[in-house]
């Protein structure tokens, strides 16, 4: 039991400093995920092994103290997820928003063909604008009705878990499908122009996750190429999708500062919507960060309809004037140098990785 308990302790302890390193390996980026379930270990590993052996020996103090760290490691990234730190996104004060919509982000899995539950939820939820990750060709023949309720869409379903569709009742213009760094793995942008005439760019994005001999160079490049894109525009801008990263981490956080842009579950929740099937390990994957422009009206995770993520609905209204009293994210200088790096070293790799 006592070596157990080791073995399970220093494996807490070395998940919450590995992510510590700033590299592009897969097998250390995905320790950036559960950074929950490391704290809630490393806390239960210390609270078992004092009331069985107690702490009394030098060693075991410092593996006591280890484990403390280890767990404040984790909580210093995830509380800003919570009620303890204050809001990022400002909630709208305008009764009735005339610039307002309702935005729906799932992924369907290309697996999953429980179409009509999914149909069902976008019925009842009746967003304005929907994006859907992993479409093949066989989810978009069995939504093809959603073709009546948006009469603006943009269609790339794909075999290979990448695709993505979406449906608009606003007009779309400049519209473009953009394969920004690997082929197969499209993003979206358009300028959407809402009935009163405003308008906003959208970027649509779903690099692929870390995963074994899959390091994270081409996510970490996508990912800050539209934070730039989004930065120089002259419209408001808005990036959604499932970024296959979580909203604590390093590179997630670099985004957001880069762009400019807002996170509305800082200060609010995790707004976890995967995985669906495992209660107990749920990230945050679906994201949409917005300009400071925008006010939030409400954000929730819908129901479970079959795919292993849940789908997430942001209601935001567009109110320019009152963008000032947003504290807006920036980098500081080494966050800059930092994103600059990262872009040519991923870069670098990339050109260097075999076809």
């Amino acid at each position: 039991m006592k070596l157990t308990l080791e073995i399970l302790g220093c494996f807490a302890i070395l998940a919450s400093l590995l992510p510590l390193i700033k590299t592009t390996q897969w097998w250390v980026r995905m320790l950036d995920f559960p950074r929950v379930q490391v704290a809630v270990l490393a806390v239960s590993v210390l609270v078992v092994y004092e009331w069985l052996y107690g702490l009394g020996h030098g060693p075991q103090k410092v593996f006591a103290a280890m484990l403390v760290a280890a767990a404040i490691i984790e909580l210093v990234h995830i509380y800003k997820f919570t009620p303890l730190v204050r809001v990022q996104a400002l909630r709208s004060k305008i009764k009735a928003p005339k610039n307002s919509f309702g935005f729906m982000i799932s992924n369907v899995r290309m697996s999953n063909t429980r179409y009509k539950k999914f149909l069902k939820v976008v019925r009842e939820t009746d967003p304005d604008m929907l994006l859907i990750n992993e479409p093949n060709q066989a989810w978009a023949d069995a939504i093809a009705e959603l073709d009546e309720r948006y009469p603006y869409c943009i269609k790339k379903p794909l075999e290979n878990t990448y695709g993505m569709m979406f449906f608009s009742k606003f007009k779309l213009n400049h519209t473009e499908v953009r394969y920004l760094v690997e082929e197969g793995i499209p993003s979206f942008y358009t300028v959407v122009e809402l009935p009163t005439g405003k308008k906003f760019d959208l970027f649509t994005v779903h690099p692929q996750p870390p995963h074994l001999n899959k390091d994270t160079d081409t996510r970490e490049v996508e990912l800050l190429t539209v934070a730039k894109m989004a930065k120089d525009s002259p419209y408001p801008s808005i990036v959604a999708g499932d970024l296959n990263d979580v909203a604590w981490s390093y590179t997630t956080n670099l985004f957001r500062k880069i762009s400019g842009l807002l996170d509305p579950r800082i200060g609010r929740g995790f707004y976890n919507t995967y995985n669906a099937f495992v209660p107990f390990f749920r990230y945050s994957l679906d994201h949409i960060f917005y300009d400071p422009a925008f006010r939030l009206i409400r954000m929730k995770c819908l129901g479970f309809f079959g795919s292993d993520h849940f789908p997430i609905f942001i209601r935001l209204n567009y109110e320019p004037l009152e963008a000032d009293e947003h504290e807006v994210p920036e980098p500081d200088q080494e966050e800059a140098e930092d994103a600059e790096e990262l872009l040519n070293e991923a870069k670098e790799n990339i050109q260097q990785s075999p076809t």
